[in-house]
């Protein structure tokens, strides 16, 4: 018997420690434990909690068609999970558990407790790369060393790559309801107990037919269009599959796949190649983590960072979060996040610049607080894009190019729509100026607010901060 442990790789397909049990020729049984206080200690938005829990009743019909029982169990915190594991494998009588790996550090230390608690009952843990297309510590330089710079990791990524195998599975001989009758109770059903505070995310799919139909339509309709048309939040160009990469109801290597099998030309498209290249810098991150675990404990990647001498004015900090800052794209970002979960790329890049160049405030607040609201929260990603936009992390962008929030909006919404959309109160305002309506005659007439800083005066402060901390 083999127990296959679920985390965030939530699907049936493309599932490299599922593939292993099933090509074994052994039972599988497949299980998920829910932790809801290690969860909130990680800050998850209750939106994700909510897609992973509607997710959940789809995997297990997933795994029913694939005669795979699937077993379930909500406990406090990650301490908790080993006593779980280790008690299904002894009732199972399984001789082996399997799991896909995950890099950040309480993750790791989780399995490292539970295949030694195993040992001791002489089961074998079995960890398998499943996040990334190539795993962490095989994308090195010459010097064996990881890369610090995404450009020559991209290289070195590519000249790595070979089409990838989307493995599907085949179902198993059912198992014996004997085998069964001690975690009977254990078993998943669609009543089961999730405590975690949950908030709506009906605007995003959870079966998998939906989620690859999405990845096809992209793929194949508007892939193509992406380098144009990724930075216009207006405008329907990106992909929207973050969220099910987050949760693992999708693999980078399907996304891959259908990428190749929706271009005509031995060579992508400069589209294609660009989506591309934002999964390569999903790995990027994941490579990062296992390298420098100190951006799970909270460090940023330069070491002078830690003598840039933030604010943590928290009246600020709630006008950023509640979209009140007096400028039309910011503003609109956050409410388009505070609603739905997600956030457009580019404004998330100038969200995160306005609060830590703008505001000069700490980058892990802003860190934190996207990831308690995002559907597509990832740690490395989400850790990354932030020291990224502010001048932390590794080939972040350099602290002296601060995001214009003015010129922003009018480079990638010149016309207004997507602020107007998320601002009624400016509908109004005329599109010359819409990024800047104090401006205009009739502000006073508009319930929206002036700008909370000028952002002329704190780029200054901000290229003195960061000027001081360096030297």
């Amino acid at each position: 018997m083999i127990l296959v442990w679920f985390r965030r790789d939530l699907r049936t397909l493309d599932h490299t420690a599922l593939k292993a049990a099933l090509d074994s020729g052994q039972p599988v049984v497949a299980c998920f434990v829910s932790t809801p206080e290690q969860w909130q200690e990680h800050h998850m938005a209750p939106m994700q909690a909510d897609l992973i829990a509607r997710r959940l009743a789809h995997l297990d019909e997933e795994l029913a068609e694939l005669n795979i029982p699937f077993l379930y169990k909500e406990v406090p915190k990650f301490a908790d999970v080993t006593e779980v594991i280790e008690g299904w494998s002894t009732s199972l009588g399984a001789t082996r558990v399997m799991a896909n790996i995950h890099y950040e550090v309480n993750e790791q230390a989780l399995d490292r407790e539970v295949a030694s608690a195993l040992s001791e009952r002489e089961v074998i843990f079995e960890a398998f790369h499943d996040k990334c297309v190539h795993a962490p510590t095989t994308v090195l330089n010459k010097q064996g060393e990881y890369f610090k710079v995404f450009t020559p990791f991209k290289r070195a990524w590519l000249l790595k790559f070979q089409m990838p195998m989307v493995s599907k599975p085949e179902p198993q001989a059912e198992v014996s309801e004997d085998l069964l009758k001690s975690v009977q109770a254990d078993r998943y059903h669609a009543e089961v107990t999730f405590s975690y505070s949950r908030e709506s995310s009906e605007h995003w799919h959870v079966s998998t037919s939906d989620i690859v139909q999405q990845l096809r339509e992209f793929a194949r309709e508007r892939s193509d269009a992406y380098q144009a048309e990724r930075d216009l939040p207006a405008v329907d160009g990106t992909s929207q599959l973050s969220p099910y990469l987050a949760i693992g109801a999708l693999s980078p290597r399907q996304c891959i796949a259908r990428l190749y099998a929706e271009n005509p030309l031995p060579d992508l498209t400069e589209g294609k190649a660009t989506w591309l290249s934002e999964i390569i810098w999903r790995e990027f991150y994941q490579h990062l983590l296992v390298f420098e675990p100190k951006l799970v404990r909270g460090k940023g990647f330069i070491p002078w960072e830690e003598k840039i001498q933030w604010s943590y004015d928290e009246q600020a900090f709630e006008r950023w979060k509640t979209g009140t800052t007096g400028y039309p794209i910011v503003d609109a970002a956050m409410r388009q996040l505070n609603t739905i979960g997600w956030m457009h790329n580019r404004l998330r890049m100038i969200v995160a610049s306005f609060l830590t160049k703008d505001l000069h405030i700490d980058w892990r607040w802003g860190e934190a607080y996207f990831t308690s609201k995002l559907v597509d929260g990832d740690f490395a990603a989400n850790n990354g894009g932030w020291q990224w936009s502010a001048s932390t992390g590794c080939d972040g962008q350099p602290y002296f190019r601060i995001f214009n929030p003015i010129s922003q909006g009018e480079k990638f919404d010149s016309d207004g729509i997507f602020v107007r959309h998320w601002i009624p109160e400016i509908k109004e305002v005329p599109n010359k100026f819409i990024h800047s309506p104090w401006l205009w005659s009739g502000f006073n007439l508009l319930d929206y607010h002036k700008p909370m800083v000028d952002h002329k005066v704190e780029r200054e402060i901000t290229l003195r901060l960061f000027k001081n901390a360096k030297e």
